[in-house]
């Protein structure tokens, strides 16, 4: 009798340990995500405006402030702290599976954009941070592709600006955020927007990714953007990458492009690269 009472008894304390894991695991999600954060005056909030205008009522407020959120990414960045203010004590074995943005706010202006994965600890300065749950990631790519294109008269920091959207925006999950990237390496009239997309391309690779590269080396007008999609290939895997060094070594009709081509050919130190170079150089 009392053995057939044990599997209830079982299931009952099963079910109870799950639904207390469940609950420990929401709760400690958030408390994680929030204590990525020292030195701050840290405030927290379920968003239900929308990002833009979270940030913009953050704008209008006096003195400098962050705000700061986490989505989910693609499998890729495997350890991002971009600043000599953030540290990790962690050795990532695997890939992370969220990417916290952070956006600087001063004199009713975006100052900066940064990104961290959650191993890194952040430093705020002692500043006001704002932490927003909710933060959907198409609600904050939709966001970041509106900073880029929208970024063109935003003075000197520009550049520094895009460039910070351009690396969040890429390992952001979906097909439109790529599909962003792709249309800003060909399309876009700054040689350094079509140059740092097609760099951020090559970290996150895919054919789309490729086919963005070649063309820009094929078509695009500026020699320094052809440059840069040359050393984009390089970032590429090397069964991808450098085959399609050697092609460009061997036929591209730009010069400066096939220089290019051979220079990373020779860092790449793989052995189709040495054969590649042992025929150029027969007499």
């Amino acid at each position: 009798m009392g053995n057939r009472q044990n599997p209830i008894g079982l299931r009952g304390f099963v079910a109870s340990w799950l639904s207390f894991w469940a609950v420990g695991a929401f709760l400690t999600t958030g408390v994680s995500a929030q204590s990525q954060i020292v030195n701050a005056q840290l405030t927290s909030r379920q968003s239900t405006r929308g990002l833009d205008v979270e940030i913009q009522s953050a704008a209008a407020q006096n003195g400098p402030s962050w705000i700061a959120y986490r989505v989910s990414t693609v499998r890729g960045p495997q350890h991002m702290c971009n600043s000599n203010n953030w540290t990790t004590t962690k050795m990532m074995l695997e890939p992370a599976t969220e990417l916290t943005v952070l956006v600087r706010i001063e004199n009713g202006r975006i100052d900066r954009i940064q990104t961290a994965t959650p191993d890194c600890e952040i430093d705020a300065g002692a500043l006001p941070v704002l932490w927003l749950e909710g933060i959907s990631p198409a609600q904050s790519a939709a966001w970041l592709t509106a900073q880029i294109k929208s970024a063109e008269t935003a003075g000197q920091r520009t550049p520094k600006i895009v460039d910070s959207a351009l690396r969040a925006l890429i390992w952001h999950p979906g097909d439109e955020p790529i599909n962003t990237v792709v249309a800003l390496a060909r399309d876009d009239r700054r040689p350094f927007v079509r140059s740092q997309a097609l760099f951020w391309l090559s970290q996150r690779a895919g054919q789309q990714a490729v086919g963005a590269i070649r063309s820009a080396i094929d078509n695009d007008p500026e020699t320094e953007v052809k440059r840069k999609a040359v050393f984009a290939l390089s970032q590429l895997p090397k069964d991808e990458g450098v085959p399609m060094l050697i092609d460009i070594a061997r036929n591209n009709r730009n010069r400066e492009v096939r220089r290019q081509a051979m220079f990373w050919l020779g860092q790449s130190k793989d052995p189709r690269a040495v054969s590649f170079f042992e025929e150029v150089l027969k007499p």
